[in-house]
């Protein structure tokens, strides 16, 4: 049978939300499991069949990060905050957001970030990006490394051995 045709158009929020917290290994979201628990995302691009970038709503509940702080060799990441105001942690230090901002991650720039949602408020923003074959990721403060394969996500400790 034929995979049906996707919608023409959705109510992000009408969208499920995915159901494993996280693709990192079981050992390392046992480690940030509460505040990873308060992340959802909601795979927009994955509704239409994009294959090329993907598309995510995410809400961070109050004390929830939005990943572990990293940096993609190969992947462009863009993110605008719909609502809430979370703060970027980037190299460059802590930079708080309102709505309205965004931010953009090019690959290979080495600069780790990650979004926190520190204020009482849940957050609500849009993530973009791309799905680039070979990409790396390091992850300074956690001993993780990444790498995009055909089978998806490889994760592995920083010296290379598998979890």
């Amino acid at each position: 049978m034929p995979d049906p045709k996707p919608p023409i158009a959705v109510r992000a929020a009408d969208c499920p939300p995915r159901r494993r917290v996280s693709a990192y290994p079981d050992a390392v979201v046992a480690q940030v499991e509460a505040a990873l628990a308060g992340r959802e995302k909601r795979a927009l691009g994955a509704v239409f069949g994009l294959g090329n970038f993907g598309v995510n709503l995410t809400r961070l509940a109050p004390g929830a990060i939005s990943a572990l702080r990293h940096a993609h060799t190969a992947q462009d990441e863009f993110i605008y905050v719909l609502a809430g105001c979370p703060t970027l942690v980037t190299d460059a230090g802590e930079t708080l957001l309102e709505p309205g901002m965004c931010a953009g991650f090019a690959a290979g720039s080495g600069d780790a970030h990650q979004l926190i949602n520190r204020s009482a408020a849940e957050v609500l923003y849009l993530e973009v990006g791309d799905r680039t074959p070979g990409d790396r990721v390091t992850y300074p403060d956690d001993d993780l490394a990444a790498e995009l394969t055909g089978a998806g996500w490889r994760f592995t400790r920083k010296d290379g051995t598998a979890y």
